[in-house]
């Protein structure tokens, strides 16, 4: 059987074995979910596609959430793409992750990847590389189960849920997850994966869960975007050499011990931080008319 629970467990299984770190996480699901590859290949295309149609229903999304408070952004960003400080290739992933966003954000079909709140991440940065480096999506399947490996390991170490670690277990774990998905599609080795991974969410830790309204629109959308280019960022510092001082299963320990000493109106309660301001009180009470 083969099995890990530390992110370093991982690396060094897919170096003994002189393989990818998604053949270990497929052979690992294979034998906890008494399942075929090719059943777990298909499954994950699934949700690639999935994936897919939701970045594409993203950037032409001209329809507002019920609140009132998020839709069109994406349109914006990516008919902008090229015309800013940042190149036509980032500005287009950040539309990607807030397109998803925005889907999920009207009811749309979208992945939990590794949750609702932080859906725009992972999706958007493959489909992001996929267009740059053209590659396969065989590839890009693989490489989701590299990112599945991580989000594994952070939830049974720390935590994915905001209503347990503030948004650094959400978005956080997502530009983890998306850093080490782009490494491996870049031809990076193990331990630039898991180096990839370190950057991503240590340069997140702290995040906190403060939505306005209580709803996952508000700064939610937007963070998605923000964190598709973190990840990205990350992963292009782990394949130039850049490595993190503080090692990757460390940086997930920090993350789980700031998540237990984060307040609770930092945790998706709506009660601190951005929702807890006069603007966000304000949207609320509109909102929300009968609960004063």
């Amino acid at each position: 059987m083969i099995d890990f629970h530390t992110v370093g467990e991982l690396i060094r299984l897919a170096e003994e074995k002189d393989v990818p770190v998604h053949e270990i996480v497929i052979a690992r699901e294979m034998h906890d979910a008494q399942r075929s590859r090719q059943s777990l290949l298909d499954e994950m295309t699934k949700n690639w596609e999935v994936m897919q149609a939701a970045v594409e229903r993203g950037i032409e999304n001209e329809e507002h959430s019920l609140s009132g408070l998020t839709g069109g952004d994406a349109q914006r960003l990516y008919a902008s793409a090229g015309k800013g400080w940042l190149g036509a290739h980032v500005l287009q992933a950040a539309a990607y992750a807030v397109g998803v966003s925005e889907v999920n954000a009207v009811m749309g079909r979208i992945v939990a990847c590794p949750t609702a709140g932080s859906c725009g991440i992972l999706p958007a940065a493959l489909y992001a590389a996929r267009a740059q480096r053209h590659v396969s999506d065989a590839a890009v399947v693989d490489a989701l189960f590299t990112a599945a490996g991580i989000g594994m390991v952070i939830d049974r170490n720390a935590s994915i849920a905001g209503a347990e670690g503030g948004c650094q277990a959400e978005c956080g774990t997502a530009a983890g997850m998306a850093a080490a998905a782009l490494v491996e599609l870049a031809g990076g080795t193990p331990p630039a994966i898991g180096n990839a991974c370190a950057l991503a969410i240590k340069n997140l830790l702290g995040l906190a869960c403060d939505p306005v309204a209580g709803l996952v629109e508000v700064p939610c959308v937007k963070r998605n975007g923000f964190c598709t280019v973190h990840a990205m960022l990350a992963a292009d510092m782990s394949l130039a050499g850049v490595t993190s001082v503080i090692p990757v299963d460390d940086v997930i320990e920090a993350m789980a011990s700031i998540g237990r000493m984060m307040p609770h109106a930092l945790k998706e309660t709506a009660k601190g931080g951005l929702a807890a301001t006069a603007a966000g009180k304000a949207l609320a009470a509109r909102i929300y008319p009968s609960h004063g």
